[in-house]
């Protein structure tokens, strides 16, 4: 515009009014490639041969529990339309305003697609995560009384990531007090999808499709109601409130590392937590 229009700085129209004189002209701007976020890391497939390998192994081992964990994004409580229109007539809200959230978060037993949903209206921090899992195992402990080894499949999620101090204080705490050993499995970046778990999230998803969420009872209802492999899942609401932020210190961590085995090469997605470790650390 200054070269063509000999306009001058001050002349020049704000990116607001660029932005919308183009959109007008019906060009939709889109980001190039290369500064899209990469769909693979360089361990990915040597991350997938693993998984491959541990859980075709231990499938048919009856001494082995392996279970899916995940949350689901906080759902909005309120008369949002979320993209559909409401089944009992009544007008949505056409915007998403801040309001009550309640958080998803479920365990599938992968073996018999037994399936837990529990909700937080907080952060599913660290030691909810670990909580749950307690309520978990406990709740089937007649079932599991010959379990070994628990198999955690997860996402590397910032609350449960295998440097999360907190997560693995509790984890290697649970190990200790339910005398199990432990194999936190993770999928790679990008790639969650194939985590059990994530397939859940759909049906719930599809289950309330096109109602108001608008309240908690709501949501409870429908999730309540879905049907995951011929079964209806045990639902359950948590109600503590979880400290924010709660961590190890370097030296106390360093003491719970002593305890743990990480996959030489592959550090970051296979941990093993081993009964044999735990005469080394003063719980």
């Amino acid at each position: 515009m200054i070269q063509t229009k000999n306009y001058t700085d001050e002349e020049l129209a704000t990116n607001q009014t660029l932005n919308n004189k183009i959109n007008e002209l019906g060009y939709n701007l889109k980001r190039v490639q290369k500064v899209k976020p990469l769909k693979k890391i360089e361990e990915t497939d040597a991350i997938f041969e693993k998984l491959h390998e541990i859980h075709n192994k231990t499938k048919d081992d009856d001494t082995v529990l392996r279970i899916s964990i995940d949350a689901k994004a906080a759902v909005k409580i309120g008369n949002y339309s979320r993209n559909g229109k409401s089944r009992n007539g009544r007008k949505a809200l056409d915007h998403d305003f801040k309001g009550k959230t309640i958080t998803p978060f479920g365990i599938l037993n992968v073996k018999t697609k037994d399936l837990m949903l529990y909700f937080t209206r907080t952060k599913a921090t660290s030691d909810f995560i670990i909580d749950i899992i307690e309520d978990f195992w406990v709740s089937n402990k007649e079932s599991f009384s010959n379990i070994k080894t628990l198999i955690v499949n997860s996402d590397n999620g910032p609350e449960n990531s295998s440097h999360r101090t907190q997560f693995i204080k509790r984890i290697v705490e649970f190990a200790n007090k339910y005398s199990v050993t432990i194999k936190l499995v993770y999928y790679p970046p990008y790639h969650s999808k194939y985590n059990p778990i994530e397939r859940v999230w759909a049906a719930l998803e599809q289950n309330w499709n096109g109602d108001l969420l608008d309240s908690e009872e709501t949501v409870i209802k429908f999730a309540k109601t879905i049907t995951w492999c011929e079964k209806h899942p045990i639902v359950k609401t948590v109600e503590k409130v979880y400290e924010l932020g709660k961590k190890l210190t370097p030296k106390v961590m360093k003491e719970y590392e002593k305890v743990i085995d990480r996959l030489q090469g592959l550090e970051d997605w296979f941990v093993t937590i081993s009964l044999d470790s735990y005469d080394s650390l003063l719980l």
